[in-house]
């Protein structure tokens, strides 16, 4: 499943969206503003944001470059102006791909797809030694094996893949128990802590890496090498 954010000053035009993506296997989640988009990026996660340009207040470009100040989360702009200039202004601002209305359903689910593809999160990591390999499901420190649960794994992939990006224990349960789940900011905090002593263990200075930001949540930050 995809999790998308439509955003488009037109309630019209987002049902549109929404009815041709939900078939394919996408929740969508609707914007009427840039401002709203905003509020919805810092409580939830998605995976790919499509932008209308023209919209009051804030436009579409405005919101394309708000949004990468600290995400790299993809963006597509969906937008009635076709001028070439346009189209380079947005792709300038961080925009990962342009698609102009009227639009054919078929090029807007390749052109997401597409997009989608190129930003395939990393499934090997290293930071300074700490190794965080998906595809042996498996986490070492100068090539000594550490073992984390599968949620604590999981949870520092997400951390890895996304430095200086802040994970509110809301978007973490989210990501890891699911969006149903009962599951309490203190068991997160609980996972962090039994993580970050694992690591420390090992020699690795967790505490530089992965930090806490206080009444919000946490992040990694890549540091220097040692």
């Amino acid at each position: 499943m995809v999790k998308a954010l439509l955003v488009d000053d037109e309630k019209r035009m987002l049902d549109l969206l929404a009815l041709y993506l939900r078939p394919h296997s996408y929740i969508c989640k609707k914007a009427i503003s840039a401002k709203e988009a905003l509020s919805l990026l810092k409580e939830e996660t998605f995976d790919i944001v499509l932008i209308d340009i023209m919209m009051p207040e804030m436009n579409g470009w405005e919101l394309c470059q708000e949004i990468r100040k600290g995400s790299d989360i993809p963006i597509i702009m969906v937008t009635a102006r076709e001028q070439k200039e346009d189209i380079i202004k947005g792709l300038k601002l961080g925009a990962d791909d342009y698609v102009t209305k009227p639009f054919d359903e078929d090029e807007l689910l390749a052109r997401i797809e597409a997009v989608l593809r190129r930003m395939k999160p990393a499934r090997k990591i290293e930071v300074n030694g700490l190794l965080w390999n998906e595809d042996e499901f498996e986490l070492s420190y100068k090539n000594n094996t550490l073992k984390l649960t599968p949620k604590e794994f999981t949870m520092l992939g997400y951390f890895m893949r996304k430095p200086n990006q802040v994970f509110t224990r809301e978007q973490l349960i989210e990501l890891i128990w699911g969006y149903d789940s009962h599951t309490e900011g203190r068991t997160v905090d609980s996972h962090v802590r039994n993580m970050r002593d694992k690591i420390r263990q090992s020699g690795f200075p967790i505490d530089d890496y992965l930090i806490t930001v206080w009444g919000i949540g946490y992040k990694w930050v890549n540091k220097p090498s040692l």
